[in-house]
């Protein structure tokens, strides 16, 4: 039976799980926790039981003098409450500590589960930490993964398809979805190559994503200058060996390869997108590319096609004209001849011209087929005038056997 004590009623209260051991890669996650905890000043109010979950020759208890007095601590999973007060928005986390329990996996996450059912809490998100090809010189990569679809969708997650052997993490996520509880984890990786604890920079990297989700800006203290002094002492030590400094020349690489798809046209279009959503505060278009003139290719565009969304309605809205598109319907007018009458009137300008140019045309045949005639004729008439002389000249026509006679007795 779970007993909660002095625990006040909880604002909009989140569960943040992590787990040392096979799920926290350099400490990472359970680092996370404790930041939280520590930044907050939070409160134990429960602890697990550590006979009921834990192999003592694998996870030995500890033993420290307190005022002269000897003092066992036992290996077990704490349960502390902190009130996220950033001025702005208020919101308590229910911060879960420990370490992954060696049996009983399935009462262990039933007992977690009883807590969050106790205590009203919205949503489970759980911190862990791999190893990984990724440099230390380059940002953390942090997956957001759940197996909730809807809740893929609406905080922008990706929904698990791993296969393979899981630790506390994948199986107390798999418990919230039996449960109803929603339920989010948080990876990040770490390089393989400088695995040990702790890894700052890492912790930091969950902090900023987990900011992101829960929307509580979270106090860093000292911990930007631990990551930027932890990234400078490796640096130091990849150079003082040439065969690690080549291996993290070939994962900066490799890295930058991958993720050169991110510099493509559509991916910088998306961004042009963002920026113009977060300049005029709107939601950017469903789809399609933007062109000059302000619509969409592949889709409706011009001046007044409707590709701007309507956040409630989800349905389309014109766009305002702006000046450019005034510029623009000017020098359309300008082009087709200003306009319906104005277009219509250079239209019947230019069949006129047609006609007129037609008309000529047909009167220069004319005259030319006239001069051809005229000095057609002239040129029979030459002809005549030619035969006349000749027959002048001889004296008579020898084509006729009387005039022959006649010719030869004179």
């Amino acid at each position: 039976m779970i007993e909660l004590e002095g625990v006040p009623e909880l604002i909009d209260p989140v569960m943040i799980c992590a787990f040392e051991g096979w799920n926290d890669a350099g400490d990472a996650a359970s680092a996370a926790v404790g930041h939280l905890d520590r930044e907050w000043k939070g409160e134990v109010f429960a602890s697990l039981d550590a006979e009921d979950y834990y192999d003592f020759q694998v996870n030995r208890p500890t033993v420290a003098l307190e005022g002269g007095v000897r003092k066992i601590t036992w290996p077990t999973t704490r349960l502390s409450v902190v009130r996220a007060d950033t001025g702005e928005k208020s919101r308590d986390l229910v911060l879960v500590r420990g370490i992954e329990p060696s049996m009983r996996w399935r009462s262990f996450c039933n007992e977690i589960l009883g807590y969050a059912h106790e205590l009203g809490v919205e949503m489970v998100v759980i911190l862990g930490a791999l190893l990984g090809d990724t440099p230390h010189t380059r940002p953390v990569p942090v997956s957001g993964v759940t197996s909730d679809p809807d809740l893929a969708r609406s905080l922008d997650l990706e929904e698990t398809r791993y296969e393979g052997p899981t630790g506390i993490v994948g199986v107390l996520q798999e418990a919230c979805a039996h449960a109803g509880v929603p339920a989010v984890s948080l990876w990040a990786a770490v390089p393989h190559y400088v695995s040990q604890p702790p890894n700052p920079k890492a912790t930091l990297a969950l902090l900023n994503r987990l900011e992101d989700l829960i929307t509580v800006r979270i106090p860093l203290g000292e911990l930007t200058e631990d990551s930027r002094a932890w990234q400078l002492g490796v640096d130091q030590l990849a150079a003082e060996d040439s065969e690690v400094a080549e291996y993290v020349q070939s994962l900066e690489e490799a890295r930058d390869t991958a993720e050169l798809p991110e510099a493509s046209g559509e991916a910088i279009a998306r961004e042009f997108e963002r920026y113009l959503r977060r300049r005029d505060g709107q939601p950017g278009p469903a789809g399609g590319h933007a062109t000059e003139s302000g619509g969409l290719e592949g889709g409706t565009g011009g001046p007044g096609a409707p590709y701007l969304r309507d956040p409630s309605t989800g349905h389309g809205r014109p766009r305002k004209p702006s000046p450019k598109d005034e510029v623009a319907k000017d020098d359309d007018a300008e082009d087709t001849g200003g306009g319906t009458e104005d277009g219509a009137k250079d239209v019947a300008g230019a069949k006129d011209a047609d006609s007129a140019e037609e008309a000529d045309d047909s009167r220069e045949a004319d005259d030319a087929k006239e001069a051809d005639d005229s000095q057609e004729a002239d040129d029979g008439q030459g002809a005549e005038d030619r035969d006349a002389s000749r027959r002048d000249e001889g004296g008579t026509d020898r084509g006729g056997d009387g005039d022959e006679g006649s010719g030869s007795d004179r």
